[in-house]
């Protein structure tokens, strides 16, 4: 994304990028760009407005502890704000992606320090900011610190003490029982119940 006078606009190679990668044709993306900059005149969002869109998204969801996480998820730049091309690369990756895509995407959640792996500390504090929602479909589940020191277990495969983007999809996609409903209630955030 680009600026021309102080206004976002959207770079040719975007559109082309953005058309490929969503299935949606240039002028379905230049029409999601107007809607982004209508709602978002300097073309991006910040943690705020991401906050209040997430809980306007999903309203009968317990995900109030998790906006900060899953902003990380777009701010794939790491600038404190979330740009179009950032917003429509993770949707429609989460929408359409492969699992491994899907749970690269996840591990962004779950790395808080964004240092590329997740430590012991780093889950335990996501467990205990997802907790809510764990528990709301699960009253007899354990504890929080059970729940984060089981699944680390199950994704720390070499136990050096963090866990690898690789471990991470691993576990989650070799079905092993916690590190998949963390993942799941993650992926949760952005599906909407019908």
């Amino acid at each position: 994304m680009g600026s021309k006078h102080g206004k976002p606009v959207l770079r040719e190679e975007d559109i082309t990028q953005l058309a490929q990668t969503s299935g949606l044709d240039r002028k379905q993306v230049e029409d999601h760009f107007n809607g982004f900059k209508a709602e978002h005149p300097d073309g991006r969002m910040n943690k705020k407005e991401f906050a209040t869109m997430l809980s306007k998204a999903l309203p009968k969801k317990d995900a109030s502890k998790m906006d900060k996480h899953v902003f990380r998820v777009y701010d794939t730049n790491l600038d404190g704000f979330i740009d179009f091309v950032e917003f429509m690369v993770v949707y429609y990756v989460m929408a359409d992606g492969s699992p491994e895509e899907v749970l690269l995407k996840i591990f962004r959640i779950f790395d808080i320090n964004s240092d590329g792996v997740i430590s012991k500390k780093e889950l335990t504090r996501l467990v205990k900011d997802m907790y809510a929602m764990i528990k709301s479909e699960s009253p007899e589940t354990a504890s929080k610190e059970m729940i984060a020191k089981s699944a680390f277990a199950e994704m720390d495969k070499d136990t050096d003490g963090k866990i690898t983007t690789e471990e991470f999809i691993s576990a989650c996609l070799g079905q092993e029982e916690l590190s998949r409903i963390l993942a799941l209630k993650c992926v949760d955030i952005f599906v909407q119940d019908d």
